[in-house]
């Protein structure tokens, strides 16, 4: 396959509708913006503006905040590592570290780390070390005989 042979799925890219391109074309003549009045015209905002009043949005008080160096990890559960051990795509006797969750598909990046939550139910004796992992997650690797080691401290020696 060449770049020049890439197209789109059949219905993924509708054309865009061309308008005041004539009666025969269905949105001709006023563009389907109907007849005169300020809507009809260009370089109108008429949500924006109102008027000289102090706008809606500027009237209402910010809330909240967002954190510019916050960890956003990638997350990983339970049921989906038993699955891809049945499946054969995962090792359960070696151990489990971000890097082979990754290369077997479970997720496509690890972004800041991989966080490994308790949904699903796993059955392999498994050894993970992963970033970061729910105290419940913890419980039911152990519980099944495994051992899941959290590695927060060695990923931030390491940025």
């Amino acid at each position: 396959m060449k770049l020049n042979e890439l197209r789109d799925n059949e219905g993924a890219a509708r054309k865009q509708k061309r308008v005041a391109r004539g009666p025969g074309s269905g949105k001709g003549k006023t563009a389907g913006r109907g007849i005169k009045g300020q809507k009809s015209r260009s370089g109108v905002a008429l949500g924006g503006y109102e008027g000289g009043q102090m706008p809606l949005y500027r009237r209402l008080p910010k809330r909240g905040f967002t954190k510019p160096n916050a960890k956003h990890y990638a997350v990983v559960n339970l049921g989906l590592i038993e699955k891809f051990i049945e499946a054969g795509k995962l090792d359960a006797k070696a151990e489990i570290t971000e890097d082979m969750l990754v290369a077997a598909g479970l997720t496509s990046r690890k972004r800041d780390g991989i966080r490994v939550l308790a949904k699903g139910e796993i059955k392999s004796q498994v050894t993970l070390t992963v970033t970061g992992a729910s105290q419940a997650a913890i419980d039911a690797v152990a519980k099944a005989g495994g051992k899941l080691s959290v590695a927060e401290a060695a990923a931030a020696a390491a940025e």
